[in-house]
C-alpha cells in the first residue's frame, strides 16, 4: 500500500469515527440514553485474558480508564477500517458509492460487535430491533464518511 493511500485511509477512518460519534450522541440526546459500557467491557475482558498486569488502579479511577480505552479502541478500529478501505481502492477495487457505504460501514460494525460476541459479553443475535437500529445507523454514517473522505482525497 502507498503511503498517500494509508494517508488518506486513516483520515478518512478517523473523519468516519468522528461522524459515527456524532450520530450515537445525537441519538442518546434524543432519546435520553446512556452511553454503552460495552466497549469498556471488551477491553477489561481482552486484559484479562491477555495475562498482562496492567494497573488501572481501582474505583472511579479505574472505571474512567477502561471507558477512555474503549473509547479509545472504537476510535482505533474506525482509522484502520478506513485504512482497509483505501488500501481495497488503491489495489483496483472501484464500487458505487452507495455499496462502499455499507461495506465499509459494515466493516467498521462487525469489527467493533464481534468481539463482544468472541469474549462473551453480549451477543448481537439476541438485539432488539431498536438497538440494531441504534448500531447500524451510525455505522452507516461512519461507511458514508469515510467512502466520500477517500473519494474526495484520491482526486
Amino acid at each position: 500500500m502507498s503511503l498517500a493511500a494509508l494517508t488518506r485511509g486513516a483520515a478518512a477512518g478517523a473523519a468516519g469515527a468522528a461522524a459515527l460519534n456524532v450520530a450515537t450522541y445525537a441519538d442518546m440526546a434524543v432519546r435520553g440514553r446512556s452511553a454503552s459500557s460495552v466497549p469498556a467491557q471488551v477491553v477489561e475482558k481482552l486484559l484479562e485474558r491477555s495475562g498482562a498486569e496492567v494497573d488501572l488502579g481501582r474505583g472511579d479511577a479505574r472505571d474512567n480508564r477502561l471507558e477512555a480505552l474503549g473509547a479509545l479502541s472504537g476510535l482505533t478500529t474506525g482509522i484502520a477500517v478506513g485504512a482497509a478501505g483505501a488500501w481495497l481502492r488503491d489495489k483496483g477495487v472501484r464500487l458505487p458509492a452507495v455499496i462502499g457505504i455499507v461495506l465499509i460501514g459494515g466493516a467498521a460494525m462487525v469489527a467493533s460487535d464481534w468481539p463482544t460476541k468472541a469474549l462473551g459479553i453480549d451477543d448481537p443475535v439476541e438485539w432488539s430491533s431498536a438497538t440494531w437500529l441504534s448500531d447500524a445507523l451510525p455505522h452507516l454514517v461512519y461507511g458514508a464518511v469515510a467512502t466520500a473522505v477517500i473519494r474526495g482525497l484520491e482526486r
